[in-house]
C-alpha cells in the first residue's frame, strides 16, 4: 500500500510526488515510455510572472524563490517584447498594462531585433523578467528528489481500472495492480478520463491543440540573445530556441486527449503573421510538433481534493503554465494531501478549488 500515488509524469505529476515523498511512500504512473511525453515534453518554455489569470500570477510569485535555491540553474534570461502594427493599438494598450511592459522606442526595439520591419511595426514593450526555462532539468531535479525520498516512476503502466476501497484505491494498470491511500490525477488532457474511473464527477476538461515551427536563423544571425516576440492578444509568438527561432500561431484548437501533430494549415498562418513583422523572408520549417494545452472551463488551474471524497486529489488544468507554477502548485497538493492550509488568500483558494465546479 503506497502513501501517495501520481496518475501522470508530466511536470504537474512529477513535481507534485517530489513534494509529497517528503511526507510519505510515493509512486508515480506513467502510460507512456518515458517522463513529460505529452505536453511538458513540448513547451515553449518560458517563464513569465506577469503571464496568466490572477490565481496563475499567484502561483508563479509564490514559487518564484524555488528557482533560487531548490531549482538553481533552471532558469535562464530570455526578455519579452510585444510588438504592435497598425489597428493592434486596443489590444497592445491592454497587454501593456496587464503585463506591466516597459514602453521603448522603434529603434531601440531594432536594436534587440534587426530583423524587425520599422515602418509596419508602431509600437513595442519590454519585460526583463521574462525567463528561458530548462525544462529537462527542471523534470528531472524533480525526479531525483522523488527517488532520493524512495519514490519510484513507473513507466509503460497505463491506467486500466480505478476502484474505490476501504481504505484507499486499487488501481489496475497493463503491468499489474496497485493500492494507495490518496490517489493524485495529475494526467492533463486525460485527467477527466481518470476521474470517470474513479466515480469521480469530471471537471469539464478541454485539450487546445498548439502547433509550432522551427525556423533557421535569419540570415544566419546570431538570435541566442534575442527576447521572446508576441503579437498583441498572443496572436502569435517567435522565440529562440536550440540557435534558431520556434513560431507557433498560438491557436486554441480543440482536441480529444491524443498524441497530438502539427496541422499545416496552422503552421501556415502562423509564418504569415510573423512575417508581417519582419523583413526578413521567412524559410521552410526544419521542424514542427504540437502539444495539448488543457485548461478548465474558467482557465484556472484545479488543485486540490474532490468534493466528494477528499482522498482524490486533482492537479490538472494547467493549460499553458505548468512549468512556472509548478514550484507552488506541487507545494499546494503536498499541503492539502496532508491536511496543512495552503498559503493563499481565500480568493485564490477559491479559483483554484475543484469544489467550484461540483457546487
Amino acid at each position: 500500500m503506497w502513501d501517495f500515488l501520481v496518475i501522470g509524469a508530466g511536470i504537474a505529476g512529477i513535481s507534485s510526488a517530489a513534494r509529497l515523498s517528503s511526507y510519505g511512500s510515493c509512486l508515480v504512473l506513467e502510460r507512456e515510455n518515458y517522463m513529460a511525453y505529452h505536453t511538458s515534453g513540448r513547451s515553449a518554455a518560458l517563464y513569465e510572472v506577469n503571464y496568466g489569470s490572477p490565481s496563475t500570477i499567484a502561483l508563479a510569485k509564490a514559487g518564484r524563490k524555488d528557482f533560487d535555491s531548490l531549482l538553481s540553474g533552471v532558469l535562464s534570461p530570455r526578455g519579452f517584447m510585444l510588438l504592435c502594427l497598425r489597428g493592434e493599438e486596443t489590444q497592445y494598450e491592454s497587454d501593456l498594462e496587464q503585463m506591466n511592459l516597459t514602453q521603448i522606442s522603434m529603434s531601440e526595439a531594432v536594436d534587440m531585433v534587426p530583423i524587425l520591419h520599422k515602418k509596419d511595426v508602431l509600437r513595442a514593450a519590454v519585460s526583463e523578467t521574462a525567463q528561458d526555462i530548462d525544462t529537462d532539468m527542471m523534470i528531472q531535479k524533480f525526479a531525483h528528489i522523488l527517488r532520493d525520498n524512495g519514490g519510484q516512476i513507473e513507466t509503460n503502466h497505463e491506467v486500466k481500472s480505478i476502484k474505490k476501497m476501504s481504505d484507499g484505491w486499487q488501481l489496475d494498470t497493463d503491468q499489474g495492480s496497485f493500492m494507495t491511500k490518496l490517489l493524485i490525477n495529475a494526467a492533463g488532457a486525460w485527467g477527466d478520463k481518470i476521474a470517470e474511473m474513479a466515480n469521480i464527477p469530471k471537471i469539464g476538461l478541454t485539450p487546445m491543440r498548439r502547433s509550432v515551427a522551427r525556423l533557421s536563423p535569419p540570415s544566419n544571425l546570431d538570435v541566442k540573445d534575442w527576447p521572446v516576440l508576441f503579437g498583441p492578444g498572443e496572436r502569435w509568438y517567435a522565440k529562440p530556441d536550440a540557435g534558431g527561432l520556434i513560431v507557433s500561431l498560438a491557436e486554441e484548437t480543440p482536441s480529444p486527449p491524443m498524441d497530438a501533430w502539427a496541422h499545416e494549415l496552422d503552421l501556415a498562418e502562423a509564418l504569415a503573421r510573423y512575417q508581417d513583422y519582419v523583413t526578413e523572408p521567412v524559410t521552410r520549417p526544419v521542424a514542427s510538433w504540437a502539444g495539448l494545452r488543457t485548461f478548465a472551463p474558467d482557465r484556472n488551474l484545479v488543485l486540490g481534493p474532490a468534493q466528494n471524497d477528499s482522498s482524490f486529489i486533482w492537479a490538472v488544468g494547467q493549460g499553458g503554465y505548468g512549468f512556472f507554477t509548478a514550484p507552488a502548485a506541487s507545494q499546494f497538493i503536498a499541503d492539502v494531501a496532508v491536511g496543512k492550509e495552503p498559503s493563499f488568500d481565500s480568493k485564490t483558494l477559491s479559483d483554484l478549488s475543484p469544489s467550484r465546479f461540483q457546487s
